[in-house]
């Protein structure tokens, strides 16, 4: 793609890295557990996992859904809450997927919370064929 293999980071990468905090970035996890959303609050809320972005490690951890898999069964993983505002639970947006979202990295009490703007899912069991091009 024009964008070139990186146009998202990692959720290890964004965590590590205290210049991307409060900027707008993007940002892809491994979704773990069930989202939950709270219709007093009109907030969405769910945790991801890191997961890599890099091909030749997903080709090597067994293809996307292998590698989203084994993500949110790693305990070591780095992960992070996510919060969308005035956001319904997607269709797509379930425990294994892929989310990729834009949005912004805050440290509020104690601990990193990202609040998404933008989340676009990829859920490989279904759309295995849909998985982002990236440059070689």
């Amino acid at each position: 793609t024009a964008l070139g293999s990186r146009y998202y980071v990692t959720v290890a990468e964004l965590l590590d890295d205290p210049e991307m905090l409060n900027k707008t970035v993007r940002v892809s996890g491994a979704v773990d557990g069930d989202p939950i959303f709270n219709p007093e609050t009109q907030e969405l809320t769910f945790i991801v996992a890191n997961v890599t972005n890099d091909k030749d490690e997903i080709d090597a951890g067994g293809g996307l859904a292998r590698v989203l898999y084994d993500a949110v069964r790693d305990e070591d993983a780095p992960r992070m809450k996510v919060i969308a505002e005035n956001k319904e639970i997607p269709d797509l947006l379930e425990h294994e997927a892929q989310a990729i979202m834009s949005g912004t990295l805050k440290f509020e009490n104690g601990e990193y919370v990202f609040y998404a703007d933008e989340i676009t899912l990829k859920c490989p069991t279904r759309y295995e064929e849909d998985l982002p091009e990236q440059a070689t």
